[in-house]
Formats: C-alpha cells, sequence, structure tokens
C-alpha cells in the first residue's frame, strides 16, 4: 500500500477489523518510513449482473424487477411469494453460471414463462401478453389455443 503522507511503498498493519455486515476489512497502517499511520478499507470487487435487452443495450440485472413483472402477472392468483421468489432465484443462479455472467431478456423471458406455465396457466397468459407484446385479440387467442393443447395431450 502506498503512504498518503510520504508515497512509501512498505508498511506495516497494525489492526483489522470486520465491518457489522461481514463486507468489509478496515485496516489500520503505519508507514514504515515516516511512522505515520492511515487507514484503509478492503471490500470485494463484485462484478453485476448484466442482461442484453432486445437493441443490444446492456443494463445492470434487477431482481425487483423481474420479481415486480411476476407479481403483476400472478395478482390475484393462488401463487405465493415463495414460489415467485424461487423462481427469481433460478434466473439468478443461471446468470451466475454464465461466463460472461450476461444474459439476454429473451432467454430470462422465456425461462419465466416457462415457470408460470407450469405454476399458474391464468399469469403465464398475463405475461406472455405483456412480454410477447400482443397486438391484436387473434394474436391472444392464439396463445390460449396452444394452452388448450398442450393441457389436453
Amino acid at each position: 500500500m502506498t503512504c498518503p503522507f510520504c508515497n512509501h511503498r512498505e508498511d506495516k498493519v497494525i489492526d483489522s477489523r470486520e465491518s457489522k455486515e461481514a463486507d468489509v476489512v478496515r485496516r489500520r497502517r503505519e508507514c514504515l518510513k515516516c511512522a505515520k499511520r492511515f487507514t484503509t478499507y478492503e471490500r470485494i470487487d463484485e462484478i453485476p449482473y448484466m442482461v442484453v435487452k432486445k437493441g443490444g443495450r446492456r443494463e445492470k440485472f434487477e431482481r425487483q424487477k423481474v420479481l415486480t413483472g411476476l407479481l403483476k402477472a400472478c395478482e390475484k392468483r393462488p401463487v405465493s411469494m415463495a414460489k415467485l421468489a424461487e423462481i427469481v432465484d433460478e434466473v439468478e443462479s443461471r446468470l451466475a453460471e454464465t461466463a460472461d455472467r450476461e444474459m439476454s431478456t429473451t432467454e430470462i423471458g422465456e425461462l419465466l414463462m416457462d415457470r408460470l406455465q407450469v405454476l399458474d396457466k391464468v399469469a403465464y397468459v398475463r405475461f406472455a401478453s405483456v412480454y410477447r407484446d400482443f397486438q391484436d385479440v387473434e394474436t391472444f387467442l392464439g396463445e390460449l389455443q396452444t394452452l388448450v393443447r398442450q393441457k389436453r395431450s
């Protein structure tokens, strides 16, 4: 560590303490040249998960944004918060498993729809209508007919 007073590169650590949340380590150091003391903080360099939008733009993954979309789809439906949190956890796990820590909104949307289709058909249709941007009743009916056919088979 470089001393902020004399720019000497050698020091000794006098005291180390973790923060209450255990996400930061505070270190008191003493410069071996000028003997002045200074404090440094050590944090984990967290690389955020990224979402690639349809236009190619990237933005930070927001867990709450995904959960809000699921909540809207499941409004007044018998779906527990625990199940929705489980679905969002699965999306986050998939993001963590990717080498570059990013996933397209298309992949995320399809994953969410797959889970909703099993969990609650009405919530699935609600989510699909927004996600797939149904522009007319025919498209909406086509999706419903696909659901009915899947149920029969």
